[in-house]
């Protein structure tokens, strides 16, 4: 009995891997063909958004194509949220070339929308508000990066 046991358990532990294994195939599939659209920025935007309105301070979320890679939350700083995320979204294998990465409070400082840059990132959505914006600003019209300022800020204290 505890043999079948055993075995069972060992066939559902390698039928969980071999699924695994097909979606990350899939994934990477759908990444190369899938074009980007208008419908689809629009959904980045939601996804970003929307995440960032309900978790910790200084949350970063990273999307790509309507599809949330990876959330860093609940850290001291923006610049360390951000990095959680990118190593989140790598440790699952994401591929953030062409990602959209949104927070719930400002960029005072260019260093995160430099690092998202750096990553992959090509789009920034942020609530604006500081009095250094301009920073941040400067930095993606120089790099050829979007940003979008919702003028909403969701930072929780």
């Amino acid at each position: 009995n505890n043999k079948d046991k055993r075995q069972r358990t060992k066939d559902k532990r390698q039928k969980t891997k071999d699924n695994r294994q097909k979606t990350k195939n899939k994934r990477q599939k759908t990444k190369d063909k899938r074009q980007t659209t208008k419908k689809n920025k629009e959904t980045e935007r939601q996804t970003t958004i929307t995440t960032t309105t309900t978790t910790n301070p200084n949350t970063i979320v990273l999307a790509k194509n309507g599809q949330l890679f990876a959330a860093g939350t609940g850290q001291t700083s923006r610049v360390d949220a951000l990095n959680q995320s990118i190593e989140k979204a790598k440790h699952f294998g994401f591929d953030l070339t062409g990602a959209v990465m949104a927070s719930d409070a400002f960029f005072p400082f260019p260093d995160c929308v430099e690092i998202a840059h750096n990553a992959g990132i090509v789009a920034v959505i942020q609530p604006g508000g500081s009095i250094k914006d301009q920073l941040s600003i400067d930095y993606c019209n120089g790099n050829n990066l979007a940003m979008v300022m919702t003028g909403v800020r969701h930072f929780k204290h």
